[in-house]
């Protein structure tokens, strides 16, 4: 199994306010990635003593652990949980119910011999690639389908659409909104690799438009993920976006063994 990771923040003057992990369980069957975008705060902190950073440590690690521990649970049990398990270790010093609480969206993937379970939620993106070479977007579009100028100020988006009903939900303080993740499990044989980007990442495909996600997966197969990320900053310095000139980006790539090279058993005589 071939697996690449590259983040690299926006601004090297700052943290990088991504997190993301591949893990391996020691039983040898599967696996699983996480990856996760921090929702860079307000000046005023947004009522928590704690960073975004330490905010997607908690979560993204809380994440990898839960999903390689408990092979059993749906991911958007597993979410719940580990949203749960990172609001209760600051509850007691910070405002959570402040609309900008740290929080992150997040891309999870978990494969087993026998099948690959994903979800997302906000607007990072997971990218499956089939045998035959198509590549599927999962993504969740809440967030491109409200109308621009619902998005004119910080101010009016926490006022009436972040984590709120015909707005866009991302991972914070209240389980609950795990069930607003997209969801999709397959067949393992119908999957050969694996591809989670952030959005400072996708914005070669969905902002400049240099290719579709075929394309961003042949550069990262072809060239590796670092290339694709060189190839976004190129991007950024050659035709400025409004909003962040440069965002934090992270790509994790996993290419699948056959299932059936998977959870072998050595034996020995005596």
């Amino acid at each position: 199994m071939r697996t690449e990771l590259v983040s690299e923040p926006g601004d090297p003057g700052r943290p990088n306010e991504d997190f993301a992990s591949v893990a391996l369980p020691a039983s040898g069957q599967g696996g699983a990635l996480v990856v996760l975008d921090g929702v860079t705060p307000p000046s005023d902190g947004g009522g928590c003593l704690h960073s975004v950073p330490w905010f997607t440590a908690r979560l993204g690690g809380a994440l990898t652990e839960l999903t390689v521990s408990l092979p059993d649970v749906p991911p958007a049990a597993l979410l719940s949980r580990g949203i749960a398990r990172t609001a209760e270790s600051h509850a007691a010093t910070c405002d959570l119910s402040h609309p900008r609480t740290p929080q992150a969206t997040v891309v999870l993937a978990r494969w087993s011999p026998g099948s690959v379970d994903c979800l997302v939620l906000s607007d990072s993106v997971l990218l499956v690639e089939s045998p035959d070479g198509r590549v599927t977007a999962i993504r969740d579009d809440r967030l491109d389908r409200l109308p621009r100028s619902a998005l004119s100020s910080h101010a009016v988006v926490d006022a009436t659409l972040r984590n709120k009903e015909n707005g866009f939900f991302t991972a914070a303080a209240d389980p609950s909104v795990s069930s607003r993740a997209v969801t999709v499990s397959l067949p393992r044989d119908r999957v050969r690799a694996l591809t989670a980007l952030t959005d400072g990442a996708t914005r070669w495909v969905d902002r400049f438009g240099a290719g579709d996600w075929a394309d961003c997966v042949a550069v990262i197969r072809e060239e590796g993920a670092r290339e694709l990320v060189r190839r976004v900053r190129v991007l950024e310095g050659e035709r400025p976006l409004g909003g962040k000139v440069h965002d934090d980006a992270t790509v994790v790539h996993v290419e699948l063994p056959a299932a059936s090279d998977e959870g072998f058993t050595r034996t020995a005589d005596g």
